[in-house]
């Protein structure tokens, strides 16, 4: 079992961005010539072959309004065509595929659930992708074990096919999807590609303390800044989904690239040849990352696609 420490990227689930992201114009801001360069330093040895680029969303493509730059839209349109650019978010299927289309991706792969689902991009599908991989688990011990501590939690699971059940109204905008209730011990029996606890009368800390003392074990998982909880199936992260991708599109290990804010990304960091943190992540991010770039209000995501944009 990982666990991971406090992230700011939970602060969605409390103030929980559209899952379309709304594309807005802003004032020029200047890139810092320092890492502009650092960035050209780190990744012109790409050159012209084929990068894997794993984009994170909340805090790295969207800000925490759920706003996407006109500059980083039309990055993201211009890498896609030249890169193999993959959305790697925590997000499911519903809520990801928005972000999908507005970077431009006609074709390629996204990964959703931290990894527990994968989905193709093709236009051959109605949907416009289809399901490649899916990894789940059996929830029902960790939620066992959870609900004796944390009776007052709502508590959500993602099934195989896309769809939350929830108890009581807990909903999010990270399903994509509008959770249908269900009773605790029927929910506790559902197969999950992701799990979600969440309780809204507890500190972080606390609740850090609480899941600590609950015992869970045999399922990875992240807390956030506020009372929340991430948990998908054993050994399944974001990386290990790109990694797949990576083989099954036979790009070079040394042509990697991840890019993310919050410390669910901290495996795709350390999986990529170059993995870059958002100028806003936490410490424990960074000490991850191969670089830092700017935050995500000031492009910080356009000024690396620019470093590996082809003349």
């Amino acid at each position: 079992m990982t666990t991971t420490a406090p992230s700011r990227k939970a602060r969605t689930h409390t103030d929980t961005p559209a899952a379309d992201p709304r594309v807005v114009e802003t004032g020029a801001t200047p890139d810092d010539p320092a890492i502009a360069a650092l960035l050209a330093e780190r990744l012109g040895a790409i050159g012209d072959a084929e990068a894997l680029i794993g984009l994170d969303v909340d805090g790295t493509l969207v800000d925490h309004h759920g706003n996407m730059t006109a500059r980083l839209h039309t990055a993201l349109q211009g890498a896609a065509r030249g890169h193999h650019v993959v959305i790697a978010t925590g997000r499911s299927i519903g809520a990801t595929v928005p972000i999908v289309r507005a970077a431009g991706i006609e074709r390629g792969f996204a990964v959703c659930s931290n990894g527990g689902v994968t989905l193709e991009i093709t236009p051959d599908e109605a949907d416009g992708y289809r399901v490649i991989d899916v990894r789940s688990f059996t929830p029902r011990e960790a939620l066992v074990a959870l609900r004796e501590v944390a009776p007052g939690a709502g508590y959500a699971v993602e099934s195989p096919d896309g769809s939350f059940h929830s108890t009581g109204e807990f909903q999010d905008a990270s399903f994509g999807v509008r959770a249908t209730p269900l009773p605790f011990e029927e929910l506790a029996e559902l197969d999950a590609v992701r799990v979600v606890v969440h309780d809204p009368d507890l500190s972080a800390r606390e609740f850090s303390e609480i899941v600590r003392s609950s015992g869970v074990h045999g399922v990875e998982y992240a807390i956030g800044t506020t009372a929340w909880l991430d948990m998908a199936a054993p050994g399944v992260s974001k990386a290990t989904a790109l990694e797949a991708i990576r083989a099954r599109l036979d790009v070079d290990a040394a042509h990697t690239v991840a890019v993310g804010d919050g410390f669910n990304d901290i495996e795709m960091l350390r999986w990529a040849a170059t993995g870059v943190a958002m100028g806003q992540a936490l410490p424990r991010v960074h000490e991850a990352a191969d670089v830092t770039t700017a935050t995500v209000w000031a492009d910080g995501t356009a000024m690396v696609l620019d470093a590996l944009a082809r003349d």
